[in-house]
Parts: C-alpha cells; structure tokens; sequence
C-alpha cells in the first residue's frame, strides 16, 4: 500500500510529523509506503494538491481547493478542522486618503488572477477578504472597482524534489503578493488584501497603513477565509474501504500536535520552514500560542465557517456545483484515532 501526503505552507500538525518522520515511523514497519507529493517530478501528481487526483493521498491546509474539487466530483471526505487566526488586512500606503473601512467606497481594490492556476484560490481569499471589510463598512461591492492584476506565474513549481519539503518553493513564495504590492506602489490601485506570515511580512515591507485588521476582528465570520479554518480531507475511497488506516494517520498528527505544545522553540523553526519566515514572524501572524493550536477537531463552529466559505465561492463562480457539506465530513476516523491515543473528544 501507498500512503500520499501534502500540506499548506500554513502551521500544521501535518508539518511536524512530516519534519519529525513520524508518518514513516508509524507506517514503515507494516509495509506502507508514505511519499509526499513534493518528491514526484510529475506535475500531475504535485497538483494533486489542488484536484486530489492522487490515491491514497492524505491533505491538510486550506479550505477553497477542497471545496473546489469536491465540488468537480472529486472522491475526498474531511476527517478534521483546524482553527488558528492569522494575520489578515486589507491594507493601503501611508497618505492614500484610505485609513478606515468608509474609506474604501469608490476606491481600487487590487484583485490577482492567475491565469495558469487550476484553481485561483488566492483570488477567492482578496475577494473574500474584501468583501469582509466591505460588509463592515456598509459599502456594496458595486461601490468599489475591483481592478484584475494578471499572474502568469504558477504557485506549485517543478523541481525541488523533496520527501519532507514544502511543494512552494522559496522564490515563487516571496513572490506570491508581487504583483499586488508593485500596483499598490505605482498607485494602479488603492487597496489590497494580505494574509499570514508572508502577509504581515509584506506589510512592514511597505509601511502599510492597515485600512481593517480581519484577522482579530470580534466575529469568527469576519476572519473565516481560506486558511482559517484549514481542512483535512483523505481520499474517500481509503477512508471507506481501510479506515484503520486513516484513524493511524490521524493519530500520529495527534500525536505531533501534542509533541508541539512541549516543544515552542522547534515548533516555530518547523512552521517557519514551511510559510518561509522567522519565528519572530510567525508568531506575528499566528500568535504566540501557535505552537498549542495544532490539534485535530471537528468544531461544529468550524464545520459552519466552511458552509459559509462554500457558499461564497459558489455566488462568486468559484464552484462547479454544491454539494452538502455534513455528506462530506466522516468523523469516525478522528473518534477512531483518539481512541487508539485514548483521549477525550473534545468536540
């Protein structure tokens, strides 16, 4: 049998038993395999990161590629949510006349489009964050000029092979918000969105003036967005047919989510590795506490922020089809894995 993982450049409990190999160790001595899509050189196999079109493959990060290939037809169940608040803004350059949320009314707000993306779930993630600061400010959408900045360039990359390392690779991920910030500074457009470490990074960059802060704001509704709450969906045909399998996998997360809460200083450095930033800036963007927020759960409340997320990409054209979402979601191999650690529910 062969095992597939990934995972966002975003904190994980899959990012600390990838670096710690604990995945091999559980696995190894029954005769799994377990590979990360990031050591194929098959393009079609890296980006099955977005499709799940890989077997047997196990992802945890953001929500809009889940929802996006579920809602293509894809064969994927969610068997956890995580919920850690990050850094997110919509932000604007110092004497722009663009301070607060009534500020954006009339304004451009930068919105990329990546042309060679299968699916542009950084353009669904600006367009919600801007609709979020929009709705605060009692402004309609059509009260503002959302103005496309084109992106040629592909987030997953080729080359790089690695068993442990990220699929987004050092270069391509300090350019991820390029495009946006050069028109921020030309003046093409007013305003823009940012999010996470590379985000909060971004902003000092330019001394931006931040026109609303999302990631704190009082509502989780406000600050639900692509990677918030993040989602652990598993190729259904595995979950249906070897679920012991999945509930030893989730375990071994349990088991890293644990580890990190003990471990702060070697947590940062694993999650650093993977957003590509500093411990100083991940816990900017994350919090301090990051490193006691990796644990697995199905929180109802989660569970509700990605119905919401749903139908949002839905009314935005981001979605082939609906679909319901408690069809989607197996809580049996979670109950299963804490059974195995012999831990309460906690949901």
């Amino acid at each position: 049998m062969q095992l597939w993982y990934t995972r966002c450049p975003l904190p994980t409990a899959s990012s600390i038993a990838i670096e710690r190999g604990l995945l091999e160790a559980e696995f190894g001595p029954s005769g799994i395999g377990v590979q990360s899509l990031n050591a194929s050189t098959s393009m079609a196999v890296r980006e099955a990161h977005y499709d799940h079109g890989q077997s047997g493959l196990f992802r945890q990060g953001g929500n809009i590629p889940p929802l996006w290939s579920r809602a293509r037809g894809a064969d994927t169940v969610v068997v956890a949510t995580n919920w850690i608040d990050e850094y997110q803004a919509v932000v604007s350059l110092p004497g722009s006349g663009v301070e607060r949320p009534a500020d954006l009314r009339g304004k451009r707000l930068g919105v990329p489009r990546r042309v060679n993306e299968p699916v542009d779930y950084w353009r669904a993630m600006c367009l919600r964050g801007f609709f979020g600061a929009l709705e605060v400010a009692g402004i309609a959408p059509a009260d503002v000029e959302f103005v496309d900045l084109s992106v040629d360039e592909k987030q997953i990359a080729a080359g790089g092979e690695s068993q442990r390392g990220t699929l987004w690779r050092g270069g391509a991920r300090a350019r991820r918000q390029s495009r946006e910030a050069l028109a921020l500074i030309r003046g093409e457009v007013d305003a823009i969105y940012t999010a996470g470490a590379p985000g909060a990074q971004l902003s000092a960059f330019m001394s931006a003036r931040t026109v609303i802060d999302l990631g704190s704001a009082p509502r989780r509704e406000a600050r639900t967005n692509n990677q918030v709450p993040t989602v652990l969906t598993v190729d259904g045909a595995l979950a249906r047919g070897r679920p012991e399998i999945v509930a030893r996998y989730l375990a071994t997360l349990l088991r890293a989510a644990r580890w990190a809460r003990d471990h702060s200083a070697e947590t940062l450095a694993i999650v650093g590795g993977d957003v590509g930033a500093t411990p100083e800036w991940v816990t900017a963007a994350y919090g301090p506490e990051v490193h006691r927020q990796l644990d697995l759960d199905l929180d109802p409340r989660s569970i509700d922020a990605v119905e919401r997320q749903k139908g949002f990409l839905l009314e935005q054209g981001f979605l082939a089809a609906d679909f319901a979402i408690d069809e989607w979601i197996d809580p049996r191999p979670l109950a299963l894995a804490r059974d195995m650690l012999d831990e309460p529910s906690g949901d």
